[in-house]
């Protein structure tokens, strides 16, 4: 497939890139390389390869979700710098 300037020009701007001449022929040729190498990709025989979500055989780490009794309002709060009627009180951020 042959990727033209004009094509990798209208790339750039959708980018908002601004790209000189030699950029344009240097991705313009970066770019056909790719778009090759994609093709041969497509021809590769996968139809005995199983699909997977990963290259290593990993299992999830996380614990169970079991529902348990949760800290009180007064525990939390415990450990706030500052409280305020029940809530953490934190700086103004607007002004």
């Amino acid at each position: 497939m042959i990727i033209s300037k004009d094509d990798v020009q209208k790339v750039a701007n959708l980018a908002r890139i601004e790209l000189n001449q030699e950029e344009l022929n240097l991705f313009s040729g970066q770019l056909e390389s790719v778009l090759e190498f994609i093709e041969k990709l497509k021809k590769a025989d996968i139809s005995s390869v199983q699909p997977m979500s990963h290259v290593l055989d990993i299992q999830n780490v996380l614990r169970a979700d079991v529902p348990r009794e949760s800290l009180s309002n007064a525990q939390v709060l415990k450990n706030a710098p500052e409280s305020l009627k029940g809530h953490f009180r934190v700086p103004k951020v607007i002004e």
